[in-house]
């Protein structure tokens, strides 16, 4: 269930799932930061701070007490509070009412080495912070040097210090605290099990080979190395011992290789597939722009960039630039989409790198987030370009191309019909 649109006023209590200690905190800077970013991973500190707040005063807060403390807009934290709950920090429930009330059930991080063996939480890691700083981590994180062997143990057992007596019944039906960390939530529609399952010989694999654990990390790795069921049951037929025995270890490395191979090389990240709600215009303009407008918001870069390819799948040269644009620069999804489309109809269909790099340089620097505000910008500056053509007799006056969207081009009693058809296209095929 989808909660109404949080208002200040709205209150939440945030409840204890775990044990929180400060070599905790130190696990959520270092290794979860670079993946769920500073928003984030301070909201998670600023629920800490009053889930000790209200053990002692049984204290209600309310999401402006989040805002001030954090210094963000509501979207911005909400957007926050999705993504701890997507990577297994929190919990949130809800209650209607006159003022809406929330409960936030806050959870520990996983340890280093569950998190250093998980298969989404480490390729995430090491495309994000590099190899230098993933391995100097692991190096952090790794065991004291063991006792040299020429040592004798002398630790005393506890019988010899201690003897037992007959004393009171002590009940241990008692609920104590204990640290729980479920991890990110992925959905586990990923893989068709049934289909995948069906497709493998049966003589190959035991049935017994697909437990919940074996179930959770296939479809884990399903989500961050992007596979279909038929491709994932390729994987599986090459790790699959004399025993009928999934070898996990032996998975995870080949849909790594297999990923690596088709992508350059280079690992996934997280990304937002498409823009964020919270940035999106309010629907219901038909006009030209309207149309184009929608199609920007509600799709991935990477779906619009192989629309451009009429269904192709684009170079890995397209490809690492998109990355670029949403890792490197952080732009989001809709402004990536406008720039990809402005870029590809005014430079003859190219994505000529440093013309994309300069326009995509200065659109971070002026902070554009929605792609409302990309297409006003890039209307702006074609204009401006096109009075100093004009203003110089030796440049011939030929106007370039523009997109169907610029509003010049919707000031003209009809577009071309080519437009229509092409607009019409992308209306079918995004909706």
């Amino acid at each position: 269930m989808e909660a109404k649109t949080i208002l200040p006023a709205d209150t939440y209590t945030v409840v204890n799932r775990t044990t929180l200690t400060d070599y905790e905190r130190k696990t959520i800077i270092t290794l979860y930061a670079p993946i769920i970013g500073s928003s984030a991973t301070s909201l998670y500190f600023t629920l800490w701070q009053d889930l000790e707040r209200s053990i002692t005063k049984n204290q209600k807060f309310n999401h402006h007490h989040l805002m001030s403390t954090l210094k963000l807009g509501l979207e911005p934290v909400t957007t926050a509070r999705k993504a701890l709950e997507s990577i297994g920090l929190l919990r949130s429930f809800f209650k209607e009412g006159e003022t809406n009330d929330y409960y936030y059930e806050i959870y520990s991080p996983l340890t280093p080495n569950e998190f250093f063996n998980h298969p989404i939480f480490s390729v995430i890691l090491y495309n994000n912070i590099g190899s230098t700083e993933y391995n100097n981590l692991i190096d952090y994180y790794k065991k004291q040097t063991n006792v040299p062997k020429d040592y004798e143990e002398i630790t005393s057992s506890i019988d010899m210090n201690f003897k037992s007596i007959n004393t009171l019944n002590l009940s241990t039906d008692a609920e104590i605290e204990k640290s729980e960390s479920p991890g990110p939530k992925v959905k586990d529609d990923y893989i068709d099990f049934a289909l995948l399952i069906s497709s493998l010989p049966k003589d190959l694999v035991n049935e017994k080979a697909f437990n919940k654990r074996t179930r959770t990390l296939i479809n884990s790795l399903a989500f961050v190395y992007d596979l279909d069921t038929l491709k994932m049951c390729e994987l599986l037929r090459m790790v699959i011992n004399e025993n009928g025995v999934i070898d996990k270890e032996n998975l995870r490395l080949n849909a790594r290789k297999y990923y690596q191979f088709n992508n350059s090389g280079s690992l996934p990240t997280l990304i937002y597939r498409t823009q964020p709600e919270h940035l999106k215009a309010p629907e219901g303009d038909m006009s030209n722009r309207g149309k184009m407008l929608y199609i920007f918001e509600n799709t991935s870069p990477f779906d619009f960039l192989r629309s451009k390819y009429h269904g192709a799948e684009p170079t890995n040269r397209d490809l690492k630039l998109l990355e670029y644009l949403a890792v490197d620069l952080e732009l989001k999804p809709s402004v990536i989409n406008v720039l990809i489309d402005y870029v590809l109809k005014s430079n003859n269909n190219k994505l000529t790198q440093g013309y994309v790099e300069t326009i995509a340089g200065q659109w971070k620097r002026l902070n554009i987030e929605t792609a409302d505000k990309a297409m006003r910008t890039a209307e702006k500056e074609h204009k401006k370009n096109k009075a100093k053509v004009f203003t110089n007799t030796k440049v011939s006056k030929t106007e370039a191309p523009t997109p169907i969207w610029f509003n010049e081009t919707q000031d003209k009693e009809e577009v071309s019909e080519q437009e229509k058809q092409e607009l019409e296209m992308m209306m079918k095929e995004f909706r």
